[in-house]
């Protein structure tokens, strides 16, 4: 545990959390002095009950005697349960040494309550003597983590505030914002104590935790799923190195519209890139369509102006197109100035989605013949000919927008009335026509459909190229600044393609066998 609680120092954590109730073998007498007096950061001691989403299930007495052994042998802080804090504090009262603060919490594995139900919860802990006032709640949707900051930011008394599950992670990011006390980090990815704990060096190192104030802006990728997503990668790295007081986080969005009318400060959502399965739904929750955008009919970067509307763009077109482009400069050499080598290319698209659109869009502005070939989905019988008529349907709305022919993927596999095509998306495919394919995946980088096309001698362009460069083109409406600082980020994302890091600007916490990492707020 001792090696456990270096690591965390060396991490950056400042405060290293022991969670007694993980450990086995453990003699109190003989092991708790030895931790807490050996430990290289200040000491948060727990012993959490099953009863309260722990894994101690022996005597309680014996649990609050160990916690105020912790006490007399120089933790920092213990974490007490609300359901106890009355005895617990009544027992240590007028032995207290003036460094040691008794943390009260409250953990709701099942939902985020109202307000009101939140700050009555606060005002109990309070009056059990609390030094701090822990409460936890379980995120059902991302808004939940709403409520939690209106009260961190109105709360009077040291107050730590978590909404756990993947929705709820952006409450753990931005304690420092709203004064949150500190927050928990893991020490690696499989041991996390809690669902939607983030690592400690993804909070320091990939979203800048420490560079997090209350006028920090937030902007973020809105998305289900979410969580691969590199765009924090990119965008943290480039608002660092420009001195941007700003934040890029992962939002899992169920619903947009309920998202945007919650999150409508002027500073939250400041910036928000779109992903599946929103870009085309999320149209019709915004003030003004840019021209491009509304003719592709999907989204992909949104910006909330000063007056606090909403102004979408499609950067996704931009971003594949050019780097297709720059792959066919390679097969053909030099092309006369202001033409484009996909002038006149046949180029199959596979797929009439929101990227399917940018991409038929972006090839037919520059010339080229767009064949739009869509895919069913879902294997049961009964429902596979309606799927069948809807997606067909889609790829010959996409195509008659575009001038060019739809079909079905079936079809399109035995497609090939010319060598030299270009295939876009993502399907293996009678790849001995193409010259070029390129595949919007970017996780993994070299995907299958990519590890055929190498073989089959074709040039390949990978997913990372278009998410660099349409974020080259998002950074610009974000900031208004010029992407040079974003450009840079383009050797990290290529070298370890998403193997992110975190920085930050509080106290952290490590336990062993769950190593939980805790940041302090300093601005609180």
């Amino acid at each position: 545990m001792l090696m456990q609680m270096r690591k965390a120092k060396n991490i950056g954590a400042d405060v290293v959390e022991i969670r007694l109730d993980c450990l086995t073998n453990f003699n109190p007498h003989r092991d708790l002095e030895i931790l807490i007096n050996q430990s290289p950061l200040p000491t948060l001691v727990t012993c959490r009950p099953v009863w309260e989403g722990g894994q101690y299930e022996g005597d309680e007495t014996e649990r609050q005697y160990v916690l105020r052994l912790a006490m007399q042998f120089g933790a920092n802080y213990v974490d007490v349960e609300l359901q106890i804090a009355h005895d617990f504090n009544d027992s240590i009262y007028g032995k207290k040494p003036d460094s040691f603060k008794v943390i009260v919490s409250s953990h709701n594995f099942h939902n985020t309550p109202s307000n009101e139900a939140i700050a009555s919860l606060v005002a109990r802990i309070q009056a059990t003597g609390a030094d701090i006032v822990k409460i936890a709640t379980t995120a059902l949707d991302v808004t939940d983590c709403a409520r939690i900051f209106q009260i961190m930011v109105h709360s009077q008394v040291p107050i730590i505030g978590i909404v756990m599950g993947e929705r709820g992670l952006i409450s753990r990011l931005l304690s420092p914002k709203f004064g949150g006390y500190l927050t928990y980090g893991a020490l690696e990815a499989g041991a996390i104590s809690a669902p939607g704990q983030p690592t400690a060096k993804d909070l320091l190192d990939l979203y800048n935790f420490r560079l997090i104030r209350p006028n920090t802006k937030i902007h973020g990728i809105i998305g289900k799923p979410v969580g691969h997503s590199k765009s924090p990668l990119l965008f943290n790295a480039a608002f660092k190195a420009v001195g941007l007081n700003a934040v890029y986080l992962h939002f899992l969005v169920d619903d947009v519209e309920k998202f945007f009318n919650t999150y409508s400060c002027i500073d939250f959502a400041s910036g928000c890139s779109c992903t599946i399965p929103h870009k085309e739904v999320a149209l019709k929750s915004m003030d003004e369509i840019d021209p491009t955008a509304k003719k592709i009919g999907a989204i992909n970067n949104i910006v909330r102006r000063p007056d606090g509307t909403l102004i979408a763009f499609n950067t996704d077109y931009i971003g594949a197109i050019s780097a297709i482009e720059d792959g066919l400069r390679e097969i053909n050499g030099v092309i006369p100035a202001g033409a484009s080598p996909l002038s006149g290319k046949l180029l199959v698209v596979l797929g009439a989605g929101g990227a399917g659109k940018s991409l038929a869009y972006g090839a037919a502005q520059k010339g080229a013949r767009v064949v739009v070939a869509n895919r069913t989905f879902g294997n049961a019988l009964a429902m596979r000919f309606t799927a069948y008529i809807f997606q067909f349907k889609r790829a010959k709305e996409l195509a008659d927008k575009v001038g060019g022919l739809a079909m079905t993927l079936a079809e399109a596999e035995n497609f090939h009335p010319e060598d030299g095509m270009v295939l876009a998306n993502i399907t293996s495919h009678a790849l001995k026509h193409y010259c070029l394919v390129f595949d919007a995946i970017y996780t993994p980088k070299d995907t299958r459909l990519l590890e055929e096309v190498k073989e089959s001698g074709a040039i390949v362009v990978h997913g990372t190229e278009m998410l660099i460069r349409q974020g080259f083109e998002q950074y610009k409406n974000f900031t208004g600044l010029p992407g040079k600082m974003y450009q840079n980020t383009r050797t990290t994302v290529q070298t370890t393609h998403g193997e992110t890091c975190i920085r930050g600007d509080l106290p952290g916490l490590t336990t062993v066998e769950e190593t939980n990492v805790l940041y302090h707020n300093l601005y609180s």
